[in-house]
């Protein structure tokens, strides 16, 4: 038997066999200074590599960094060559195992790529309840992360994997806090995540409201005009997606109009077209056609800006 005060000496075979018995001893001494030996043989600090520490890997500057598909793979080889071996480990092992190695301050990026990878290794076999766990302590760590190392497509991945699943409410909190701070770099395909079983519009705008409300609340970053833009023209794509649904309110169609500064729009074109596909909408309901053909408010509507017309129609 090997005696802990040698643990330098250990294999990395060693310590992998030590953790894995003690998965339901996260609070013992063993169990850190294995985590700790081990981490220390993982050869990632940020300093190792220039291409991951600058940019996420879903930026340009990652890709134009690592020029060659032979480099991009070197340089894949030498930080995850861990990944696999360390997905044995239960989700509460990984959790310290995580905070070790932000604690010597290795590379966000590919702690994050490792914590996918471990949600999706863990998801081929794990118990409905394993899942659970799995997907709170990814969120948790990721949350801790600087948001610019997270790739917003593998986000929302995870969120639609969340949405048949009851995590907890912080939970998904965090996650959507994630994902709205980044809400430049989404898709539309992204974006178009369906309601909640019991509601009866297509799409969730109220999750994309609250996506919006997480980019233009964030107290620790100014907001580039270029990102607000950028999410100004997907949120009026968006916008153009969910017009012709039948059972969305008028209220929430609003909501979304309006729920970005003028600023984040260079021409409203794609807007008014919305807008136009939406009161021609047979879900417009009764008491909206009313008010948009009550003492020529439809000569009104057509006059207006995008704003002041869904307030009227509203």
């Amino acid at each position: 038997m090997k005696s802990i005060e040698e643990i330098t000496y250990w294999t990395w075979s060693d310590l992998l066999a030590t953790l894995k018995h003690c998965q339901d001893l996260q609070s013992s001494g063993i169990v850190e200074r294995c985590l700790d030996s081990l981490v220390g043989r993982l050869a990632i600090p940020s300093e190792a590599s220039p291409c991951a520490s600058t940019s996420s890997l879903d930026s340009p500057g990652f890709w134009l960094a690592c020029n060659t598909r032979s480099s991009l793979k070197h340089v894949f080889s030498q930080e995850t060559w861990w990944f696999e071996d360390l997905s044995v480990l239960s989700p509460d092992m990984i959790e310290m195992l995580i905070k070790f190695m932000v604690s010597r301050k290795y590379n966000h990026v590919i702690i994050g790529r490792f914590l996918f990878h471990y949600q999706k290794s863990k998801f081929y076999t794990a118990s409905p309840d394993v899942k659970h766990l799995v997907l709170e302590t990814v969120i948790d760590m990721l949350y801790t992360f600087d948001t610019n190392s997270i790739s917003c497509k593998s986000l929302f991945r995870i969120y639609r994997l969340v949405l048949n699943r009851s995590i907890s409410k912080n939970g998904r909190n965090k996650l959507e806090c994630m994902i709205g701070s980044q809400l430049d770099q989404a898709t539309l395909d992204n974006m178009l995540i369906p309601s909640p079983y019991w509601a009866s519009y297509l799409y969730d705008v109220n999750l994309v409201l609250r996506f919006l409300k997480a980019f233009l609340c964030r107290e620790d970053q100014q907001i580039s005009p270029m990102r607000i833009k950028k999410v100004g023209s997907l949120v009026d794509m968006y916008i153009a997606e969910v017009a012709p649904d039948p059972c969305l309110k008028s209220s929430k169609f609003l909501a979304l109009v309006v729920a970005l500064p003028d600023s984040a729009r260079g021409s409203s074109n794609e807007l008014y077209h919305a807008i136009d596909i939406y009161l021609e909408g047979d879900g417009i309901g009764e008491s909206v056609q009313e008010n948009a053909e009550r003492d020529g408010q439809n000569h009104e509507i057509k006059s207006s800006s995008p704003r002041e017309q869904c307030k009227i129609i509203a």
